[in-house]
């Protein structure tokens, strides 16, 4: 059980993060949200969008907010596994080989435009995102914890992309859009002289203990069993939607459990609710399905999903 005085003290740590995210992420308060959700969650980010809307500014903003270490790193079609996750160097004075640790073993990971690199430097991510760890020449590296993969993408529609197999997809915990701010939000964004200089004047709300101390406390967050059964109830309907040629995973269901519980954190409650699992489903599910080829629709793939898994959820009855 959280007691009273823990859960207002985390609550004032999330508070301070997200209002220091906010300073800076002007008119996007959902992504700020789903980061968030992340982080507590023990996931990781996806955030798709057009070059230049901020997607970057978050991933530097919430890694000093948190006082992490911070690595970025720009995918490229030429980049190899290694240039990722180390190599292995002959050292002569020690007469074997040394493990040189590459840029993933860092607190917060930024992969700027992962859908640029091909699908097998892509999949070098994935026992880091799943496991937490590198295996390099039968040794496994566990990682810095806590770990985040922030990863940005271009939409699939733009020129040199190479669109993430659902493996990779399936280890994002959310995936949000990015879009252009709104008239009020951009005027504000000029009329601060300088994003940049503002980013540098963020101080630390919390450290990586207090991450880890907040994952922790997100795991006591109560989860009814009715609402456990609503969640199934939803993932099934994607299993059997004629709209979908893949469903949600199991893996799926583990994660939006994880994401409605870091949710209540976030609002300062000890217990989940309907809405945390409504409001969370679109984020979670939507990159983990395929729509079926029989689907015939004029918005693309990705918007697609999403308006299905809405009617799915508008389909499934909210428990009482």
């Amino acid at each position: 059980m959280v007691s009273t005085q823990l859960q207002s003290s985390a609550a004032v740590r999330a508070a301070a993060i997200e209002q220091s995210l906010r300073t800076i992420i002007r008119g996007n308060d959902e992504v700020v949200r789903m980061a968030m959700v992340a982080v507590l969650a023990r996931g990781h980010l996806l955030i798709e969008g057009v070059p230049g809307v901020g997607k970057t500014t978050l991933a530097h903003t919430l890694a000093r907010t948190l006082d992490c270490t911070f690595q970025r790193i720009q995918f490229t079609s030429d980049m190899l596994p290694s240039d990722l996750l180390g190599i292995s160097v002959y050292s002569a004075v020690e007469q074997q080989f040394e493990f040189k640790a590459g840029p993933v073993f860092t607190n917060i990971l930024l992969a700027d435009e992962i859908n640029r690199t091909t699908p097998k430097t892509q999949s070098a991510l994935l026992e880091a995102m799943n496991e937490g760890q590198v295996t390099m020449d039968g040794h496994s590296h566990p990682l810095p914890q806590p770990f985040l993969v922030l990863a940005t993408q271009n939409p699939v529609e733009h020129h040199g992309t190479y669109p993430l197999p659902e493996s990779q997809l399936d280890r994002f915990l959310v995936r949000v859009r990015m879009g252009y701010p709104h008239a009020d939000n951009e005027r504000e964004i000029l009329r601060s002289e300088a994003g940049a200089a503002r980013l540098e004047q963020v101080r630390p709300a919390a450290s990586g203990a207090d991450v880890i101390a907040m994952q922790d406390e997100v795991t006591q967050v109560k989860v009814d069993d009715s609402l456990v059964d609503y969640a199934l109830a939803i993932v099934n309907r994607t299993r059997e939607s004629e709209s979908l040629a893949l469903g949600v995973s199991p893996r799926g269901s583990i994660m939006v459990y994880r994401a409605a519980q870091a949710m209540a954190y976030l609002d300062g409650r000890k217990f989940c609710t309907p809405e945390d699992f409504k409001t969370l489903a679109v984020a979670v599910f939507s990159h983990r399905v395929v729509i079926n080829a029989r689907y015939s629709s004029t918005l693309k793939k990705s918007e697609q999903a999403e308006t299905i898994i809405r009617d799915i959820i508008q389909s499934v009855p909210v428990p009482v």
